[in-house]
C-alpha cells in the first residue's frame, strides 16, 4: 500500500481493469464475454441472474440492472463491494496488485508510475481484452507520424451508409474498408494530431461483431490519450463558436456532417491530461466549450470529468441528453442547431 494516504486515481484505474478485480474476487470465470462486454451475475449484492451485471471492456465501466441499480469505474466497484470510501478502495487496489504509485513529479502536478509490479498474476483474457483495445502507459513521448497512408480501401462499403454518413463525410475523413493488413475486415478511421499528421488507424468492424472480437482495434503502440480525434480540422474553424466535445468517431462525423465543424473526440467517455494541455494550448482565454457524451453511468461520470479538467481555463457547460443511452450520433439538425445557438446547418 502506498506510504501516505494519496494516492492517483486516474493512475489506478488505468492500471487495474475491471477484469483484474473480478479474478481478485475469484468470480471472473462466472461471466461471460460477447464482443466488447462481459456479463454475469451481480457480485455486489450478490444476484443469481447471469446477465444483471455488464462490463464494458472498452470504457472500463459496469453497470448493475438489478437490485443495485448503480454502475461506475473499477472504483465505485470496490467501494460498494467493500463498504468503503472511493479513497480506501484505491488503497485497497494498490495493495492487492502492488501498485507503486506513490511517487509524483511535482513539476506538472501529475501522477507517475514508476514500472508498477504487479505480483498476483492479472487474468489473461488475450481474445476478450486484446492489447490494442487497452490504452497504453503514456510515457511523455507523442504519437509518430505515419510513413505510410492505406491504400486501395472501400469508400463505398455498404456499412458506412448504413451508419448515415454522406459521400462527402467519407471523402474528407478518409473512411473505408481494408481488406489486408493489420486492419483487415475493418473500417478505417484515420487519426491525426493537432497538426494534421496522420498517426494512427482505428479500425471499427462494420456491424456487430463474432464473439471476442472488439468491436474497436488501435494499433499497437498508439496512444489515443495523447490526441483529440478531428483536433486538426476543428481548430480551423471561427474560434468565436463553442467548441464541441463528444466520445466516439461516429459522434463526431455525425455532428460534422450536420454543418458543425467545430468538434473533437475524446475516443473514450474519460478525459486524460495530455488532451488537458491540447485544448489549453489551442483554446483562447475567451473559449466556450460544450460537452455531449453519452447518456449513460460512464457518458455522466465523464461529463463531470471533463467540466472539472477544462473549467480552469475556459468557460464550459455540459449538455445531458435526457434520455437513456442515447448518444451525439443520434442528435438531429434541429436538436444539434439548439444545442450550439443555430450555427450548424447541413452539408
Amino acid at each position: 500500500m502506498p506510504k501516505s494516504s494519496y494516492v492517483d486515481f486516474k493512475a489506478v484505474k488505468e492500471a487495474v481493469a475491471m477484469e483484474h478485480v473480478l479474478q481478485h474476487y475469484g468470480i471472473l470465470e462466472d461471466f461471460k464475454g460477447r464482443g466488447d462486454s462481459l456479463s454475469g451475475p451481480c457480485p455486489i449484492h450478490n444476484g443469481t441472474n447471469p446477465t444483471q451485471f455488464r462490463v464494458s471492456i472498452s470504457k472500463d465501466c459496469w453497470n448493475c440492472f438489478g437490485d443495485c441499480k448503480r454502475g461506475g469505474n473499477v472504483l465505485d466497484f470496490v467501494a460498494l463491494k467493500e463498504n468503503v470510501s472511493i479513497q480506501k478502495a484505491a488503497l485497497l487496489l494498490c495493495e492487492w496488485f502492488n501498485l507503486q504509485l506513490e511517487d509524483r513529479t511535482r513539476s506538472n502536478g501529475q501522477a507517475r508510475r514508476e514500472g508498477p509490479v504487479q505480483e498476483r498474476k492479472m487474468p489473461s483474457r488475450t481474445k476478450a481484452v486484446p492489447k490494442q483495445s487497452r490504452t497504453p502507459q503514456d510515457d511523455g513521448k507523442p504519437n509518430k507520424p505515419l510513413g505510410f497512408e492505406l491504400q486501395k480501401i472501400d469508400q463505398a462499403h455498404e456499412y458506412l451508409a448504413e451508419r448515415g454518413l454522406e459521400e462527402a463525410t467519407v471523402r474528407e475523413f478518409g473512411l473505408g474498408f481494408c481488406a489486408s493488413g493489420s486492419m483487415t475486415g475493418r473500417i478505417v478511421i484515420p487519426i491525426h494530431n493537432g497538426r494534421g499528421e496522420l498517426v494512427a488507424y482505428a479500425g471499427r468492424w462494420p456491424g456487430d461483431p463474432a464473439e471476442d472480437t472488439p468491436k474497436y482495434k488501435l494499433p499497437a503502440g498508439f496512444k489515443k490519450s495523447m490526441e483529440l480525434f478531428n483536433l486538426h480540422r476543428a481548430i480551423r474553424e471561427p474560434v468565436n463558436q463553442p467548441l464541441l466535445i463528444v466520445e466516439g468517431f461516429f459522434d463526431c462525423l455525425h455532428i460534422w456532417q450536420h454543418g458543425y465543424k467545430r468538434v473533437v473526440a475524446l475516443m473514450g467517455s474519460s478525459i486524460a491530461a495530455p488532451q488537458v494541455d491540447l485544448l489549453r494550448r489551442h483554446l483562447p482565454g475567451d473559449a466556450q466549450v460544450i460537452v455531449i457524451l453519452d447518456e449513460d453511468d460512464a457518458g455522466r461520470t465523464g461529463r463531470e470529468q471533463v467540466v472539472k479538467a477544462l473549467s480552469a481555463f475556459c468557460f464550459v457547460k455540459q449538455c445531458p441528453l435526457g434520455e437513456q443511452d442515447k448518444q451525439p450520433e443520434h442528435l438531429s439538425l434541429e436538436e444539434l442547431s439548439g444545442i450550439t445557438g443555430g450555427l450548424c446547418e447541413a452539408v
